[in-house]
């Protein structure tokens, strides 16, 4: 969408709609899933934390990578998830659909 401010200047607006959030263990190949992610989807940010899975904190740091898109796919996003657990060797990985977690193991 385009919104003239005045006569002379034009601001571009693009809404991303969706929001998904993936859970990866900084572990051993996931700076390479970050680049993907960043490939794959229109906008990302990046937040580190601590773990706290299966009613453990987890000695490994986290990272949640949220992602946006105008268009969205729930069941490619979770096959994707899936390609990301086994990359990462996983026997669970986590991912949020527009607020709505999801366990893929």
């Amino acid at each position: 969408m385009v919104v003239s401010k005045s006569k002379s200047k034009k601001i571009k607006i693009t809404r991303l709609r969706n929001s998904i959030k993936f859970y990866l263990p900084r572990v051993e190949g996931y700076l390479e899933v970050i680049t993907g992610l960043s490939k794959e989807f229109d906008g990302m940010s990046l937040i580190e934390f601590d773990g706290y899975f299966e009613k453990k904190v987890e000695p490994a740091k986290y990272v949640r990578a949220e992602v946006h898109t105008s268009k969205l796919n729930e069941k490619k996003v979770i096959n994707y998830a899936k390609k990301i657990r086994d990359r990462l060797k996983q026997k669970s990985l986590a991912v949020e659909i527009n607020g709505e977690f999801i366990l893929v193991e």
